[in-house]
């Protein structure tokens, strides 16, 4: 398995966020091609993946942006295909987050995760991230 940087949209591509979003959120659809390349595009944005061959065995969004209080990242969508799951691609791809924060200069490296993750949960401790006393909230934007 390697974590390579996705630097173009393929059908692959397309094909793989087909089969893994739905293992993510039951409640959003897959990127389309169009909303895939807005991500690659974004200089904000490293979509991040597991390849295990050709296959995409996983992927995370790393979000690194300057902020009053200085260069921040956030994690987003982390997703480790339920058959590679126990493997350490989940690890693999947030340690490669991680490093890209630090080598960008960011303070700080934040993420979610729902509590009834409980293995992604473990996996984040484990890593070092520290649960912090905050309140998340949301505005919904769109129905």
């Amino acid at each position: 398995m390697q974590i390579v940087e996705a630097t173009e949209v393929t059908p692959a591509l397309v094909a793989a966020f087909e089969r893994l979003v739905p293992q993510l959120s039951s409640s959003n659809p897959a990127p389309t091609a169009d909303e895939l390349e807005r991500i690659v595009a974004a200089d904000a944005c490293t979509l991040l993946l597991a390849v295990e061959g050709d296959e995409v065995i996983g992927s995370l969004t790393l979000v690194v942006f300057p902020i009053l209080t200085g260069l921040r990242a956030w994690i987003e969508d982390v997703i480790v295909d339920e058959a590679a799951r126990g493997r350490g691609v989940g690890e693999a791809l947030n340690r490669d987050a991680v490093d890209r924060a630090r080598a960008a200069g960011c303070r700080t490296v934040d993420l979610t995760s729902r509590p009834s993750r409980e293995a992604a949960n473990r996996l984040y401790l484990r890593l070092g991230f520290v649960m912090r006393n905050t309140n998340v909230y949301r505005y919904e934007l769109r129905a």
